[in-house]
This record gives structure tokens, sequence and C-alpha cells, in this order.
């Protein structure tokens, strides 16, 4: 891997709320309307007009539009997201050479090269986001002596002075390498959540752990946000030559002017390329994406990635670019159909010097699991094949939503809400289909309910089930429960209870009306 020197400074550039303002441009929604994306019932982006009425990230879709009654909520695309920066990415890359899109939204160049073509560092800021700005986007720049210090720099709108970048990003909470998808994203939430609940608040506080105990306790995720946060140096922006050897050419037969085909194209590409890296041990972490037309006209951009890209991963990529410069308008748009594709592996590492689960191939695995239920729905039945996650809910069935396999799930109750009644963990590990009734008896035959106080009228002394006695061992609760007492149909008034009863494995009860059902088996 190259290391960069103080002197390759990077410049970064960044638009803020990218997925709500491609949104909302794509939507032909006023600029100063507020606006928010949606994805699982819940806000993933929003724009300053929305925040002005207090909506945040991680907001439920019914408390957003409770905060902000004007607001306009749309789904997550992140086709659209790519589209919509294309311009963007053109309109810089005019500007200055050598332009890395790091996520649609968020693009980095080597400092120097912007520095040569408009001046000075404190110069290039106004030319360069003027460009942005003729292509509809607002943004942001930062330059550090590092990539990550840049990103966090744009973020802030700040040039971070030469060898100041550890300064700069001490007080820098932890949680914002979470927040942007460029550094460590969603798959570093556990870890740095964890780091956070332990008093771990900023990259400052990080830095000034040691390394070796971070990697021996957190893994791999930990030590490369020590690096981070400690300004330490890493990979180059400026794309070195490509490896030739391993770079993977198509010529188009008949040739490609729509974007499905563009993508199965790239898809039987990027299988090939990532078959040769297998073979070579490598993989691949940044991409040079190249298409040319009859006529001679090219579209060239170079991706980099967090992790290593997957030939999934590199299909994604390659029908973004191919997307916004087949849907483009006016002089950007390309002179005809498409006829070679080439996949140049700008950067590579070695796979076998990757640690076994740091690098896993999620992407690659969830694929495969998509297609293989895919081929099970197409034979049973679109409705015969199920997703089910965990929800918020009180009983253990209601902590369970299903929903058919593809569709958008309905808007589902949230897991880490406090519910107060929920049975205490853990949860049943078998729910019955049907409601089995039981009786509940004290130690002279009688049956034990629950009184209007919530307690057991009696010691509860013997489970019959079926016309079989068992002699209880123990139980917990009972814990009341009404809810939904508005609702006629969801409405349910009445109490739970475990029960550990001998010859049998512990139950969990629900008595309503004056009868105990099971309600779920602690195998």
């Amino acid at each position: 891997m190259r290391e960069t020197g103080r002197g390759d400074r990077i410049l970064a550039l960044w638009c803020p709320d990218w997925p709500a303002a491609a949104a909302a441009a794509t939507a032909g929604v006023p600029a100063d309307r507020p606006v928010a994306v949606v994805h699982g019932g819940r806000i993933v982006a929003c724009t300053a007009a929305a925040r002005a009425d207090g909506v945040r990230r991680g907001l439920r879709r019914r408390e957003a539009q409770a905060r902000c009654a004007q607001i306009t909520l749309l789904p997550v695309d992140p086709d659209r997201d790519a589209r919509a920066f294309a311009p963007v990415v053109a309109a810089v890359g005019a500007a200055v050479p050598a332009v890395e899109v790091l996520r649609p939204g968020l693009l980095a160049v080597p400092a120097h090269r912007a520095v040569r073509a408009l001046g000075g560092e404190d110069r290039v800021a106004e030319p360069l986001i003027d460009a942005a700005a003729g292509a509809g986007a607002e943004a942001q720049i930062g330059i550090a002596d590092e990539l990550t210090t840049a990103v966090l720099a744009a973020r802030a709108g700040r040039i971070v002075p030469p060898g100041r970048g550890r300064d700069f990003v001490a007080p820098v909470p932890l949680r914002v390498l979470v927040d942007e998808p460029a550094l460590l994203g969603a798959d570093g939430a556990e870890t740095i959540g964890l780091l956070h609940r332990l008093g771990v608040r900023t990259l400052g506080d990080l830095a000034a752990l040691p390394r070796a105990d971070l990697a021996s306790r957190f893994g791999q995720t930990a030590v490369t946000a020590h690096r981070w946060a400690r300004d330490e140096p890493g990979r180059a922006v400026a794309p070195g030559p490509p490896a030739a050897e391993r770079a993977v050419t198509m010529h188009c037969d008949p040739p490609i002017d729509r974007v499905d085909a563009a993508a199965f194209a790239g898809r039987r590409l990027a299988e090939r390329l990532h078959r040769g890296l297998a073979a070579a041990g490598l993989a691949c972490t940044r991409l040079r994406v190249r298409a040319r037309t009859a006529g001679g006209r090219e579209d060239e951009r170079v991706w980099r990635c967090v992790q290593p890209l997957t030939a999934h991963t590199t299909v994604e990529r390659v029908r973004w670019q191919l997307d916004g410069w087949l849907s483009a308008r006016g002089d950007d748009r390309p002179d005809g159909p498409i006829v070679e594709l080439a996949l140049e592996p700008v950067e590579t590492v070695d796979a076998g010097a990757i640690a076994a689960g740091v690098w896993e191939d999620r992407a690659e695995q969830r694929e495969r699991a998509h297609r293989a239920v895919a081929r099970v729905q197409s034979l049973l039945g679109g409705d015969a094949v199920l997703a089910v996650a965990a929800v918020g809910g009180r009983g253990p069935a209601q902590r369970l939503a299903r929903w058919t396999w593809g569709e958008q799930p309905a808007d589902t109750a949230d897991p880490q809400a406090p519910w107060p009644g929920r049975i205490p963990p853990p949860s049943p590990s078998w729910l019955p289909e049907t409601a089995e009734p039981v009786e509940l008896l004290d130690a002279e035959g009688l049956a034990v309910l629950v009184s209007g106080r919530g307690m057991f009228t009696a010691a509860p002394a013997v489970l019959r089930r079926g016309r079989t006695d068992h002699p209880v061992r123990g139980w917990g609760g009972p814990w009341p429960v009404d809810e939904h007492w508005w609702d006629p149909e969801r409405g349910l008034r009445g109490a739970r209870a475990q029960i550990a009863a001998e010859a049998l494995p512990a139950l969990l009860l629900l008595c309503r009306d004056g009868r105990w059902t099971v309600e779920g088996c602690y195998r």
C-alpha cells in the first residue's frame, strides 16, 4: 500500500444531506421545502429545512411528520443518488483532474492538482463550490494531509494547516465515523457504539489509547479508526498507473444504449475481473471504470471503497456511473451507444494478508442468498416465502414481524423503545401456532387466576395440561397486560406468567377472560 507524504495534501468536496438533496431534485421539490429520505420506517437523511423543524436522522416516520407536517418523505434509492451526483463529478472534473468518488455526495482530489489549476489552497474553494453549484448542488471544501481528515474538514468547511490534522480531529465526536458512509459506515456502528459506552467520546480520546489493546479487544475496525484519529499517513488520492495486466475489457456487440444492458454487461465484466484478482490472491480497493462510444468519446471515473470491492459492489458502481452518463443532458451525453467497457484495478491489496472476517464478503453472500430465495419464491409462489424481523412489543408474538419476501415491510414498532410491561428476557424459543389451553391450580385444586391488583389469587401448585397434572416448581410474574384498549380487535387485557413444572419445559402462559393458554415455550 502506497503511503502519502506530508506534502501530498488532499482536497475533499462534500455535498451536505446528499440523499435528501438528490431525492428532492429528482422529485422536483423546491429547495426550501423540508425533505427527508426514509428507509425501514426511519429517517436516514434530511435537508436543513427539515432539521430546522426538529427532524433528525433515526426518527420514526410518524414522529418526523408530527414535528414537521409539511415534510416530503421519499424512499431510499442509491441509483438515484449516484445518477444525480454524476453532473457534479463532471463539473468538478472539468476544473480539476484526477477526481475520485468516495460515495455519491463526496469526492476527493489531490490538493496539489487543484492548486496548480486554480491557485493557492485558499483560492480553490470558491471555484469548486461554484462548479458544484452550477451542477445543482451545494458543497463544502476541506483540505488536509490525510484523506479521512480531509473528509472531516469538508464537513466543517475547513482547511487544516499542514501537520495539524491530529489537533483538528481531536474534538470531533467518535460517532462521525459511523455517520459518514465513506468512512466506517454501518459496519462499524457496533464497535463505535461500544467504545462510546466505555467513555471514548471523541477521536482525541481514541488516539490516546494504546493500539495493541484496541486491536486485541475490538479488532480491525478500532485499529483503523485509531489510525485516523492520529492522522497517520494512509493511501494517496492521485490515481497511479492502472494495473494493466489485471484490467478487463469488453467490446459490446451490440452496442449499449440502455442502463439495464450496461448493468448486465458490467456484471459479466466484474465477474471476470474478480476471478482474475482472486486467482492472483488480490482484492481491489480502487477501481477505474471506463466506457467508450462508437464516436470515440470516453467517460472515465475512479471509485474508492472503504472495503475491497466484490463483484456485486463493482456492478453497482458501473451501473451508477453509466446511468449518470446515459441520462445526462446536452453536451454531457454520450455521442452514441457504448461500444467498449473496461474495468481497471487502480489499487489492490494482498487478500491473504487481510484477517478473516475483517473484509468478509457480506455483499456477495447476501447476493447469493437473495438469488436462492428468489428461485424458491418462483417455484412456490410469492406469498410462500416470508421475511422475519424483530420489532417492538410486549408479548413474544408481537415482537416478530412477518412479510412477503421482496416487499417493503409495513411501519413497525421500535424494538428499542421501553415497552413497559414486556416479559423479561430471554424470549421463548418456540411459539405455538394456535393457543393451547391449560389450567393453573392451587394446592386445594382450585383455579388460580390473576386479581385486579395484578397478583395470583393463590400460590400455583399444579399445572394441568390435557389430562396430566404437573407439580409447579417455580414461577415468575404475573405481569398485567392492558393495551390497545381503544381497539376492539387488537385490545388485550389480562396477565402473563412464567411457570416451571415437573416433566415440562418452562412455559409462558397468558391469562385472559379467566382462562390460561400457552403463549410460548422455553426449550
